[in-house]
């Protein structure tokens, strides 16, 4: 048997085993992105057991693949996502929470009392000290320490 019948006779085998990859990749994912390839990988199979030639199988599983990924993918995203909470949270929730000075703030080191009450060691994002009682706002955390700039008042 040479290799090409060897291809054409157990090619089902190759589509199972790249269905049964892709499945446990999802799996570790949960992008929807295997998913569609794992059915298009299905679709090549179904034809491999009615006896269409390989190159017909592959393009067969590319076209499904895409056209899965392109137009039942993202709607199965949004439908999945749709009751998603979009509340910052950790760092996002800092940038651009106001807050107090309560030890001069430099360029080198400083403390602000943010809004929500938690006190961070602070350093200022220009080079102009801010004395106790600034009002200042986060434009940006870099480790445990909170770069704050002065809040322009709006009078």
């Amino acid at each position: 048997m040479d290799t090409g019948t060897a291809v054409v006779q157990f090619a089902w085998i190759g589509w199972v085993v790249l269905i049964v990859l892709f499945l446990v990749i999802e799996i570790l994912t949960l992008d929807l992105i295997f998913l569609m390839l794992a059915v298009g990988s299905a679709a090549a199979l179904v034809l491999d057991l009615f006896g269409a030639p390989v190159w017909l199988q592959v393009v067969a599983a590319a076209a499904v693949s895409i056209l899965l990924l392109l137009f039942l993918r993202p709607p199965l995203l949004h439908r999945l996502r749709r009751g998603e909470d979009t509340t910052p949270s950790n760092i996002d929730a800092l940038l651009g929470m106001s807050g107090a000075v309560v030890s001069t703030v430099d360029a080198a080191s400083g403390q602000v009392k943010l809004a929500n009450g938690d006190v961070w060691t602070a350093r200022s994002d220009d080079p102009a000290s801010l004395p106790p009682g600034t009002t200042v706002r986060v434009v940006r955390i870099e480790g445990a320490t909170a770069i704050v700039r002065r809040e322009e008042s709006s009078s």
